[in-house]
């Protein structure tokens, strides 16, 4: 399955908001991290513009524990934003650990 140029891998996790998806930048030749609106939601303009809103937030960010983001845009009626893939232990195996 393609987003644009990014050829889908696998399923990283889904949320509320949608899916997260270990991708293949084919320009240039490293995995990222794709974050696909839902489907039902992709329909929603607000829903739409609050997050390419989210990415252009993030992409202004600049520090070690903030992924960067490379790219946003929407392929047919699906918004997606990329950004750097980390390996690693998911938020939920983190939260389980404790404090």
């Amino acid at each position: 399955m393609q987003r644009g140029p990014y050829e889908i891998l696998t399923l990283l996790g889904e949320g509320g908001g949608g899916h997260v998806y270990r991708a293949w930048d084919p320009r240039l030749q490293r995995e990222v991290a794709l974050k696909v609106l839902r489907q039902r939601s992709g329909a929603d303009p607000e829903r739409v513009h609050r997050f390419i809103a989210e990415a252009r937030a993030a992409s202004a960010l600049n520090h070690p524990n903030i992924v960067t983001v490379f790219d946003a845009a929407v392929d047919g009626d699906t918004p997606f934003i990329v950004s750097e893939l980390i390996d690693g232990r998911t938020l939920r195996e983190e939260i389980g650990r404790g404090p």
